[in-house]
């Protein structure tokens, strides 16, 4: 039966790490992959962290099972994170998930399994989003989700509310939007909140890079708002990106409802994740969990994202100081958050960017902006100059 399985299109980005890898070209650059790097290209382990696993190396005294919900050590540290400190939790419950992807796929076959059938969601968006709509069956529902100035289009995700029904779910990037960069402003998030609290939609938050764009709380500020104005909603989150934990996929999902239905409504993420990945892996939300609850780790921790964001900015900063690359305009680059970017470029455009200059991006335009340097980023805009004359 196997056999009857069609040819599926490897995936464009692990493919683009190939061509990089390949190219002899010293002066090439690499804005594919959605990873963060220093100024000199590399993506280290955070100090915070290494303190963290040699001190689980030291104190750990089992392998043993954790169950279905991970380390729930790990899920209630990190709701300061997330919701501020002091929030109210006696609405909110968590587990630990395989990274922000695992929380996605678990809020969407959640919401599923509680009666939704749409899922309304701003493009472009995370490619994976897609896919796992897809994949669980349900029907997707577009709106654009940038205007052509580089703003949020707050009006077309307004009018798709407007249309919305029960059994609909709404996904929503909580900060650092990926891959545009582009995202609400808080007086965009307070109107935002308000449609939903009167809304029969089900709000999904993908909280994937806190800390990266203008600040933990300053980040964090629209799923608060949406939090506090709905009575149910699912929050995505993860730990990959703000501790630098990639391979071991570190995520959480919350879910928040009344308190007599969230027992209930935890059993049947419990029961997915089991059906789905038993547990989720523990070495990594084990670290972060002994970063939060140790003070100065906790403090070396939040020094080293302060660290990340900033080089973001500074090279959002450079890019919109050069004004123009050609027929581009460079300058919104400047008013947007986290490490991605959308660069309004043809496919012969691309092509021609890593033929002649050694510059890779995704397909779509896409660009990875921690992939930028003081000292690549005239090549950079030198190239986009050449490929749009």
């Amino acid at each position: 039966m196997l056999d009857r399985l069609n040819q599926q299109p490897p995936d464009a980005l692990l493919a683009l790490i190939k061509l990089y890898d390949a190219d002899p070209r010293a002066d090439k650059i690499d804005l594919g992959v959605g990873v963060y790097r220093t100024s000199d290209g590399g993506t280290p382990v955070f100090a915070a962290i290494k303190a963290a696993e040699r001190k689980l190396v030291e104190e750990q005294d089992s392998k043993a099972y954790l169950g279905p919900e991970g380390d729930m050590g790990f899920v209630h540290a990190l709701m300061p994170i997330v919701l501020g400190e002091g929030a109210a939790t006696d609405r909110i419950d968590g587990m630990q998930t395989p990274g922000g992807t695992g929380a996605v796929r678990l809020a969407l076959a959640l919401a599923k399994r509680a009666g939704v059938s749409r899922v309304l969601m701003g493009v472009p968006s995370w490619p994976n989003h897609a896919q796992i709509v897809a994949d669980l069956g349900l029907e997707l529902v577009t709106f654009d989700h940038a205007t052509a100035d580089g703003s949020a289009d707050l009006e077309a995700l307004k009018a798709a509310l407007a249309t919305a029904r029960e059994g609909d779910a709404v996904l929503l990037h909580g900060c650092c939007h990926n891959p545009t960069g582009v995202d609400y402003t808080d007086a965009q998030w307070d109107e935002i909140a308000a449609v939903l609290g009167s809304s029969p939609v089900l709000p999904i938050i993908d909280l994937a890079y806190q800390g990266l764009g203008r600040g933990l709380d300053e980040d964090a500020y629209g799923a608060r708002k949406v939090l506090g104005a709905v009575g149910e909603a699912l929050l995505a989150y993860s730990c990959d990106k703000n501790f630098g934990l990639y391979r071991d996929r570190v995520g959480a999902l919350y879910v928040q409802a009344d308190a007599d239905v969230l027992g209930r409504i935890m059993s049947n993420g419990l029961a997915l994740a089991r059906a789905n990945w038993s547990m989720p892996p523990d070495h990594g939300a084990a670290a972060v969990r002994l970063v939060l609850e140790d003070a100065a780790l906790t403090a070396k921790w939040r020094a080293e994202l302060d660290e990340m964001r900033g080089r973001i900015g500074e090279v959002r900063e450079a890019l919109a100081t050069k004004a123009t690359a050609g027929t581009l305009d460079l300058t919104p680059y400047g008013r947007q958050f986290g490490m991605f970017a959308m660069l309004p470029l043809s496919k012969e455009q691309i092509q021609g960017l890593r033929d002649d200059h050694a510059i890779y991006m995704a397909g779509s335009g896409r660009i990875n902006v921690a992939g930028l340097t003081s000292g690549n980023l005239g090549k950079f805009t030198a190239a986009l100059a050449d490929v749009t004359a």
